[in-house]
């Protein structure tokens, strides 16, 4: 019996779990059509820029490497 009562309570305390989770999603403010696009813009470009710059550093300390060599 208290094998039984075991297996209902972590049963019960996963349906709780998922209850819980559900509920605080309805609570979360998503973001709009054109917040999401200007946050999708600001990401790429962050990522190009950091993107060029390592590879310009790249480049630099190649020709370095290569001067010393």
């Amino acid at each position: 019996m208290a094998f039984l009562a075991k297996l209902k309570q972590s049963f019960g305390s996963t349906f709780s779990f998922f209850t819980d989770s559900f509920a605080e999603l309805k609570k979360v403010r998503w973001p709009s059509r054109k917040e999401l696009t200007s946050y999708t813009l600001v990401v790429m470009v962050t990522i190009i820029a950091v993107t060029v710059y390592f590879w310009v550093l790249d480049i630099g300390i190649s020709a370095l490497v290569e001067l010393i060599v």
